[in-house]
């Protein structure tokens, strides 16, 4: 967006663009777009160190951290690209008894212009989730990204541009919330939004009056439940790595650990000593935190946590160093009303609380307002205590697993919003289905119509009455 428009008329005018180029782009067909969209992979991959270096510059992020985020992105990119075909070409289905005499078929065709609103925690592959998806299924994409990582985003337009250039698809704007609420109003077809619940809410209210359709991915309070008969070292490997990994600004990161009581002493014990060997720092274990602001909330959540007589087995208040949380924190015996339990808190800090046992850990994951993603730790009946989650997806013996496997859905529930991108369902999410029949024959028996006979309606009425009792 140049500094001499303002960001309604910046919006409208990538809108129309995208808005006349989709056409062409939807006519290419699925074989061919995914060709296309393959070669803006190789593209991207062949410029990598570029991408590296603006995730380090604009996020904050550790080039480890960088590095699989861009694999995770690729891996998605790569899935919509080869399964978009499958998933979305036209199909038959069953016509039944009645219909028997009409073909019936169902396809998903594109919406046109897909409106995206990217993150700044994840710039590439949470808007890459919507914007690799959409273009699979045939739309047209204006992405704007946040306004702390405009970089990125302008990025991935070049590259794209770079790889399809016969194929003016995809737009980017750049701007403040300002921008978001244009894009909102700007006509599109379908608005797909990540951040949180609080935008979130504004963003529905902004596509209300044109009820134009919204996918939101809001964050979440994800949690680790450790069973009595849990591989304690692993589990607190992992309960390390999903909390604290880029800086723990994951929404679909470790931010409550339930320990069973067989083993909680045990855990807390070693994931004290091991969080003592993860540093956050420019050249440590993950980078600083993006926002001044989010800092805040950190601080504010270890406050509160220690006010109402929780312990630091780990770090405390003086690991928040600007811009950096030097390690990890991580509270013990947290109150389940305390803002570090209810709240989202988007950084290195793990509350670790003692329950009975696992289902009482499931009970009080479930208790959040938030249904985004979790985790859990067993020897036996994993997958049991995982379906009774209440979240969009489960790792069983690992965490975060599911974020970087293509075929998965990935999105949430309650406050953690509604919608799914990857896998077939985030391509269908930005297809409408169609339905058609086509008549093959004349029916044996004429209803729909005002020449049927007396006859045709007592044998309709004996057929309805027959399929009826079945």
């Amino acid at each position: 967006m140049s500094g001499h428009e303002g960001p309604e008329a910046a919006v409208g005018a990538a809108v129309r663009r995208a808005r006349a180029a989709a056409p062409a782009w939807d006519a290419l067909g699925h074989r061919e777009r995914g060709a296309r969209l393959l070669r803006w992979r190789r593209v991207m991959t062949r410029r990598l160190d570029e991408i590296v270096g603006l995730l380090e510059d604009e996020a904050g992020k550790v080039r480890a951290d960088a590095l699989i985020e861009l694999a995770a992105a690729f891996e998605h990119l790569g899935w919509a690209a080869r399964n978009a075909g499958p998933v979305l070409r036209r199909r038959s289905v069953r016509s039944g008894l009645l219909m028997l005499h009409q073909r019936s078929t169902v396809e998903y065709r594109p919406y046109g212009v897909i409106g995206v609103i990217g993150p700044w925690n994840y710039p590439v592959h949470t808007p890459l989730g919507s914007v690799s998806y959409a273009l699979a299924a045939g739309n047209a994409v204006v992405l704007k990204p946040s306004e702390h990582t405009p970089g990125t985003g302008r990025w991935l337009a070049d590259t794209f541009a770079e790889a399809v250039p016969d194929s003016p698809v995809f737009e980017v704007v750049t701007g403040d919330g300002a921008a978001g609420a244009a894009l909102c109003r700007s006509g599109v077809d379908k608005v797909a939004f990540t951040g949180s619940p609080g935008t979130g809410a504004r963003v529905l209210a902004a596509c209300a009056p044109t009820l134009t359709p919204v996918l939101l991915e809001l964050g979440g309070k994800d949690a680790l439940v450790v069973a009595e008969d849990a591989d304690v070292d692993a589990a607190v490997e992992a309960a390390l790595w999903g909390g604290c990994s880029n800086a723990g600004q994951s929404c679909a990161g470790i931010e409550r650990v339930y320990v069973a009581e067989a083993v909680h002493e045990r855990f807390l014990q070693r994931i004290a000593q091991r969080a003592r060997d993860i540093e956050g720092g420019a050249d440590g274990d993950y980078g600083r935190m993006a926002l001044a602001g989010q800092l805040d909330v950190v601080r504010r959540h270890i406050d509160d946590a220690l006010a109402r007589g929780a312990r630091a087995v780990a770090g405390g208040p003086e690991s928040v160093v600007p811009p950096y949380v030097t390690g990890p924190v991580v509270l013990a015996d947290v109150p389940e009303d305390a803002d570090a339990v209810r709240e989202e808190t988007f950084g290195p800090v793990l509350v670790v609380n003692r329950v009975r046992d696992a289902a009482e850990g499931v009970a009080r994951t479930n208790a959040s307002a938030y249904g985004l993603g979790g985790a859990v730790f067993a020897r036996r009946g994993g997958v049991r205590l995982a379906r009774s989650l209440h979240a969009g997806m489960v790792s069983v013996n690992d965490v975060l697993t599911f974020t970087a496997v293509g075929a998965l859905p990935f999105g949430g529930r309650g406050r953690s919003g509604f919608g799914r991108i990857h896998g077939a369902d985030g391509l269908r999410e930005f297809a409408a289905p169609q339905a058609l029949t086509r008549r093959r024959f004349a029916p044996p028996l004429a209803v729909q119509t005002f020449a049927r006979g007396p006859r045709d309606m007592v044998r309709f009425e004996r057929l309805v009455r027959r399929r009826g009792a079945r």
